[in-house]
């Protein structure tokens, strides 16, 4: 069952992602699982990381398919499942008109996978952000 949000947004700032040709990769760096996303999960992913509503997707062509209430809704519990996303209580932001397009011309299902091959590598060593003026490596505090 989808939680009562129609928005929702990236769980915390140890959630980074980014796009390699369409395709959204999804790396946690608290325990340093990556996630990977088929061509339609990029693009739902994506919507939903940014606020879009998500009751706009339902009914849209993704996958040689249409995207119906019960997938998305078992996409989403995937994401907040997995801590990548969380609900929010922000206005939602209409769906930009390319993104139907978008979906229309993916191949694949709506669906994430999980990768944890390099876990023990990324907590030690994570993909870091150089913070003027601390320099490397950054030490997070805690929170």
């Amino acid at each position: 069952m989808m939680h009562e949000s129609h928005a929702y947004a990236v769980a915390s700032r140890d959630i980074v992602f980014e796009s390699f040709d369409g395709e959204a990769v999804v790396l946690n760096l608290a325990n340093g699982k990556y996630f990977g996303f088929s061509d339609s999960g990029s693009k739902v992913w994506q919507a939903l990381s940014s606020g879009m509503d998500a009751r706009a997707l339902v009914g849209l062509t993704a996958g040689g398919s249409t995207i119906g209430q019960a997938q998305l809704d078992h996409f989403i519990a995937q994401l907040l499942e997995l801590g990548l996303l969380v609900p929010s209580d922000a206005t939602v932001q209409p769906l930009p008109d390319e993104l139907a397009a978008e979906l229309a011309a993916t191949n694949e299902p709506l669906d994430v996978s999980i990768h944890d091959d390099l876990a023990d590598l990324i907590v030690i060593d994570p993909i870091h952000e150089v913070e003027e003026p601390l320099g490397w490596p950054a030490v997070k505090q805690a929170s």
